[in-house]
């Protein structure tokens, strides 16, 4: 890839949690996979508005685990670093939204979170305050909570590193800042020792599909005139490599930015961030993927 364009505004124990969004008397009764929020069809909605999805903020990067019963994503204020929000269910009802201060203060910023198939580990990336030494790191489950946080061991973190999403395999993509280009790293015995540049022509903040059938992109397109952001999409040929990219057109992007897609884990649903819109600066979207399937190759 020669090119990328994207702007970056954007547990030792049981986690503690803080910083409710909701008291327990406020948070409304929500039951259901998504939060108990109406499904969308080929047109983009906003997701759980005022629950998650809160005017004012950039809230980005969401991430389900594969029971659909937990929910983590990104909330950044118009100053100051990012953190992981999330909410679980209990009792089937889901509880208030909490923050998850997963490196207890080891890294100033938390964000893009991405729940391993198993739903046994939480990737995440982790960055200094002053928006530098952005690193992969992980949680892994203990119980009802989460472990200490740990950095990882790979070459992954050799650079300035964010935006890390795993394919079912284990196959890791995440974006390389350092060297502007998207990268992956294939699970060797549960560690990652080798990782490599992505033959792609364009795009930031990939989101593999479970099956690495598809690869998600942000990017600029270069047919808008203010050069906003879109989501494309790359699919795999026969022989390994990847379609030129697609984009996913008006019916998911807009006169704005879209940004930071993502998939539910039962490949149903494509998230994605829609930034400044007036007031809002970023709301979570949620749309059908078969928005990506119009416009697979035949």
């Amino acid at each position: 890839m020669k090119y990328i364009s994207m702007s970056f505004i954007v547990l030792f124990s049981i986690l503690l949690f803080s910083s409710k969004s909701y008291g327990k008397n406020e948070f409304p009764i929500l039951e259901g996979p998504y939060l108990g929020q109406k499904t969308p069809g080929l047109i983009p909605e906003i997701f759980a508005p005022d629950i998650v999805s809160i005017n004012g903020r950039f809230d980005f990067g969401i991430s389900f685990s594969p029971a659909l019963d937990e929910v983590y994503f990104s909330v950044q204020p118009k100053k100051g670093t990012a953190d992981i929000y999330f909410s679980k269910t209990q009792d089937k009802r889901w509880q208030p939204i909490q923050k998850a201060k997963f490196t207890k203060g080891q890294k100033a910023g938390e964000m893009e979170p991405f729940v391993r198939a198993d739903g046994n580990r939480i990737y995440f990336t982790g960055y200094s305050a002053d928006f530098t030494n952005e690193e992969i790191w992980y949680v892994d489950r203990l119980g009802k909570g989460w472990s200490k946080a740990i950095k990882l061991d790979s070459p992954i973190n050799d650079d300035s590193i964010m935006h890390l999403t795993q394919a079912k395999n284990g196959d890791v993509f995440y974006l390389n800042r350092s060297k502007r280009n998207i990268y992956s790293s294939s699970r060797k015995n549960g560690e990652f020792p080798k990782v490599q540049a992505v033959e792609i022509e364009i795009g930031s903040h990939p989101f593999i599909s479970s099956s690495q059938d598809y690869l998600l992109v942000q990017a600029q397109n270069q047919e808008d005139k203010k050069r906003n952001s879109d989501i494309f999409v790359y699919f795999k040929k026969k022989d390994g490599t990847w379609t030129k990219p697609i984009n996913l057109g008006d019916s998911v992007n807009s006169k704005f930015h879209e940004r930071v897609p993502s998939v539910t884990p039962d490949g149903k649903y494509l998230f994605f961030s829609r930034y400044n819109e007036a007031g809002a600066i970023a709301n979570i979207y949620w749309v059908s993927t078969e928005v990506i399937e119009n416009v697979r190759p035949k």
